[in-house]
């Protein structure tokens, strides 16, 4: 049943409107002053509003400014019934957002006319609204099973069709092939990342036209394939054989004839693992023997191949010591204001400048510590000094950042993680709010339950919580709104091309347009060029980082140029 609040101070003209609208099969509320009326729609969330214009305390006009501010009644059709009705109060009634404007007395045909329009209207907004946000779930589960770049299956629907297919009684021989890239970072660093893009894609087309329809071809990383088999031994070697010849021969990107050669590991359900994961894992080993022997060929899994190699040994080892040795460093990217162009924060990153091999890769690096546990004190080493460097910023005159620190899994489920983190700011002396925490989709959804109540203890402490790396994940629209997050970072994924790629702008605006519906501030990574600023910045996204702004810097450089985009700023 549609409701409708009446807000008038006179009771006679309340009670008679109440009345009529009654009798018409409106369930109707009041309201004898403007601020039992704003409590009432906090509360009540009507269909439609009616609302008196001069009444004590707080008047019509306030009573609308309030509740356009709020986003839960920022959109309630308002209709001002006043016998104020002069050129220059309509005026500053539809400058608010007044729906219409009935001037006292008014017929009851008049009335009820104007709200069936109004109604009208508001539900076929509504109507138009729910089928975008259709649209835009639609196409944010599809990213829940699809990789962005080849379009491919991920992990998790290569789960869902290894659980179709996989069971103790059954007699079809399933296999796994892991399908490494040899040497791909040779072309992206010669040639840019764009370049190695279209190669991915470009290699996913081929091995897929060499497939059956039964097998199902998903992308693991950017190097990485996997696929889904169900054939015997004989004919799946014969299938890697082809695969690897068919990857050797020469692709054409743009202009340019590129080469390059694929390792295949091959593991089989129930011989080398129950599970989809042990599968890949074990497949993925028989995949490394061949890259260690030059690649261009395929392996079987054999025992013993999980075997850690000896340099990732030895980089372990030397990673137990990294910390007390004070050779981990934090270097900082900006993030900037879209709509004032001015440095507002910066994601804190950690770095190893390893002694013998030089910087090593996060990538590298940070799976091992979160591995062995040595992630937690790294990474509350990651937040004192995060801090503390915020203290001393301040201390020099600088306006206060919101520095983004990433939070693991392994930190995350840590007891104790609250009042750690809460000494470490007290210590510092910064405000709360200035430190941002930022969660993976994948983090989040691991425990639900315990992830909910230790972010609520977080935000507790003042701090904001962003989640990273969105659409990359497990997306859902449903733990956005259960989580209190105050931001989301869109994946660079969906912002590479963006100006240009008509897919990545439909998801980019969907997720501006959601986020912003549910309170949060939306940050663009891996912002490159001036038009993916240009169209982020149409499209109201909040802030950007990415090498358009900066690279990220050590905590002096990063000073530097803070200071000069500063003057900059002050200057214009």
């Amino acid at each position: 049943m549609t409701k409708i609040l009446v807000i008038e101070d006179e009771q006679d003209v309340r009670d008679n409107v109440l009345e009529l609208l009654e009798a018409e099969g409106f369930d109707v509320l009041g309201a004898a002053n403007g601020q039992m009326g704003v409590q009432i729609a906090f509360q009540e969330s009507p269909d439609l509003i009616l609302c008196d214009v001069i009444m004590p305390h707080l008047d019509g006009y306030g009573v609308l400014e309030v509740l356009r501010r709020n986003a839960s009644t920022a959109t309630i059709p308002f209709i001002f019934m006043t016998a104020k009705a002069d050129m220059a109060d309509l005026r500053l009634g539809m400058e608010l957002g007044a729906d219409d404007y009935l001037t006292k007395p008014c017929t009851p045909k008049e009335l009820l006319r104007a709200i069936a329009v109004r109604l009208r209207k508001q539900e076929m907004l509504a109507e138009r609204y729910g089928t975008q946000l259709r649209q835009a779930e639609e196409r944010l589960n599809h990213l829940v099973y699809y990789d962005s770049l080849t379009n491919l299956p991920n992990r998790l629907l290569l789960q869902e069709h290894f659980e179709q297919v996989a069971s103790p009684l059954c007699d079809q021989r399933i296999g796994i092939m892991v399908i490494g890239l040899d040497r791909l970072s040779r072309i992206n660093e010669t040639l840019g990342h764009s370049c190695g893009d279209l190669l991915i894609k470009a290699v996913g087309d081929r091995l897929a036209s060499h497939l059956e329809s039964s097998a199902i071809l998903g992308h693991l990383t950017a190097d990485k394939f996997a696929i889904l088999l169900q054939r015997d031994r004989p004919s799946t070697e014969a299938l890697a054989k082809d695969l690897v010849d068919a990857t050797a021969k020469p692709f054409f990107i743009g202009n340019r004839e590129l080469f390059i050669t694929s390792s295949i590991g091959i593991a089989f359900y129930s011989q080398h693992g129950a599970q989809l994961d042990n599968l890949i894992q074990c497949a993925n080993a028989a995949m490394n023997q061949v890259k260690q022997r030059g690649g261009d060929g395929w392996e079987i899994y054999q025992p013993g191949m999980n075997a850690r190699s000896f340099s990732d040994f030895m980089l372990e080892t030397d990673l137990r010591y990294a910390l007390e040795r004070d050779q981990f460093e934090v270097y900082y990217q900006p993030r900037v204001n879209l709509r004032t162009g001015q440095v507002v924060g910066a994601e804190a990153l950690l770095r190893w400048p390893h002694p013998d091999y030089g910087f090593v890769s996060p990538t590298q690096f940070i799976p091992l510590a979160e591995a062995n546990g040595l992630i937690v004190p790294i990474g509350e080493w990651v937040l004192q000094t995060v801090c503390q460097q915020a203290r001393r910023w301040q201390d020099a005159g600088y306006p206060p950042l919101q520095l983004a620190v990433n939070l693991s899994g392994r930190q995350l489920s840590e007891a104790g993680l609250c009042q750690r983190i809460d000494h470490i700011i007290r210590q510092a002396d910064i405000a709360p709010e200035y430190l941002e925490l930022e969660l993976t989709e994948s983090i989040i959804v691991q425990d639900v339950e315990a992830t909910l109540a230790k972010l609520n203890q977080l935000t507790d402490l003042g701090l904001q919580i962003s989640i990273d790396d969105f659409g990359t994940g497990y997306s859902s629209l449903n733990y956005l709104k259960e989580f209190s997050f105050h931001c989301l970072k869109i994946d660079r994924c969906f912002v590479r091309g963006i100006a240009s790629d008509s897919k990545n702008s439909a998801i980019a605006i969907a997720i501006i347009q959601m986020a912003h519906g549910l309170d949060l501030r939306v940050v663009a990574e891996g912002v490159e060029t001036e038009a993916e600023r240009a169209f982020l910045h149409q499209h109201h996204c909040d802030e950007m980082q990415g090498y358009l702004v900066s690279k990220p810097l050590s905590a002096e450089q990063f000073e530097t140029a803070f200071r000069k985009m500063h003057l900059m700023h002050e200057a214009s």
